[in-house]
């Protein structure tokens, strides 16, 4: 029997990944599934650059609106709820598109998952007072020594991540980035067509992420996340308080910086994102980088093409 198909649309941030996939869905028989880590949280809608509402009543994007801010999301989770949507889409005679730049749940999808530890409450207690003690950069400059793989994917302001690969570590006796390539579980068992979309001219890309941040002040992105800190149990230390620009939106609203070094510090946290998204993507095999002045004409012919073939 033949495999199902399906259609991935990566991206660095800031890229143009959505309006993309938007067209494509207005054109071709496909269902949009979001690949992000941050989309999946209500509420958090400015400073997601999450699509406008009509948007999303026109057209319908899985896996987004899913959790409260107060909730946790994984990769195994993602994987979960992705093929769901996916059978049920291939079910309905369509093609899923998935669309979005998280680029570990990609990964989680095409390959499979790690066999990795459960959580150790007192492990991760003792190392967050390491934490708090120590600071971010002494432990990240711990976990370089220990496993470089992941040390260069984790940046020191990341403490979910970063004492996540610290306790696999103090668990296992074995790096994280490791024990990571040691497969579970089936790989995807669809054919699939990848299209990404980045801008050649890196120099574009930070303009863009500057000019969309700005915007997200000017559209009241401090409102958004003073309502959301507002919120019984949401605190700056929630997984999805500490994605980009949230966390240092609420490090302003907590009163450790100004707002001045906020912008300052948003618009590098972007920009360090998006170049930690080209690294995966590079990575990706058999990745149709389009070109763009022409990624619209280009994505839309490469689609037709994959869904027709017989």
């Amino acid at each position: 029997m033949a495999r199902p198909r399906a259609i991935f649309l990566m991206g660095p941030t800031a890229s143009g990944k959505t309006d993309l996939a938007v067209a494509l869905a207005r054109a071709l028989p496909v269902d949009l599934i979001s690949v992000d880590s941050a989309l999946v949280y209500r509420g958090m809608d400015i400073g997601t650059a999450k699509p406008l509402p009509k948007v999303l009543a026109e057209i319908p994007h899985g896996l987004v609106d899913i959790l409260d801010p107060e909730e946790t999301y994984s990769a195994a989770r993602f994987r979960q709820d992705a093929m769901a949507l996916m059978e049920k889409s291939r079910a309905a005679g369509r093609v899923p598109l998935l669309v979005g730049g998280t680029m570990l749940y990609y990964h989680a999808l095409q390959h499979g998952l790690s066999e990795l530890p459960p959580a150790d409450p007192e492990l991760r207690a003792a190392l967050r007072e390491r934490l708090a003690r120590e600071g971010g950069a002494v432990l990240h400059g711990q976990l370089a020594r220990l496993d470089p793989g992941a040390a260069a994917r984790i940046h020191p302001n990341d403490p979910q991540r970063l004492l996540r690969a610290l306790e696999v570590i103090e668990q296992t006796g074995r790096p994280l980035s490791e024990l990571q390539l040691e497969k579970r579980g089936e790989p995807l068992g669809w054919r699939v067509l990848k299209l990404v979309r980045a801008p050649a001219d890196r120099g574009l890309l930070h303009l863009r992420i500057e000019q969309r941040f700005r915007r997200m002040l000017q559209a009241g992105f401090e409102e958004e996340v003073k309502r959301l800190l507002a919120r019984p149990g949401v605190h700056p230390d929630l997984p999805s308080m500490r994605a980009v620009g949230y966390r240092q939106m609420a490090a302003y609203l907590t009163g450790k910086c100004r707002h001045d070094e906020m912008v300052e510090r948003g618009i590098i946290a972007t920009r360090q994102l998006a170049k930690r998204q080209f690294t995966w993507l590079r990575r990706e095999e058999e990745a149709v980088w389009l070109e763009e002045e022409r990624a619209g004409e280009q994505a839309l012919a490469l689609a037709s093409a994959f869904i027709e073939k017989p």
